[in-house]
């Protein structure tokens, strides 16, 4: 069952920005994610490193995930 509400590693309340940036970085038909935090972990980055591709994305308006 999809879960859009929290973590799957921790448990936090997901957010927008966490489930398009797992999708756009490990698998677009994602229905389970991991927060920016956990993601940053499991990616071997920092969340700022991550922060940055979210703000990359949605400026360049290109990605549908961060419409």
């Amino acid at each position: 069952m999809a879960d859009y509400e929290s973590c799957m590693e921790c448990s936090a309340k997901l957010h927008d920005d966490d489930i398009a940036i797992f999708r756009k970085l490990v698998y677009r038909g994602a229905e389970e994610f991991l927060c920016i935090d956990c993601l940053g972990e499991r990616l071997g980055c920092t969340r700022a490193e991550i922060e940055r591709l979210i703000k990359y994305y949605r400026d360049s308006g290109q990605c549908t995930l961060f419409r």
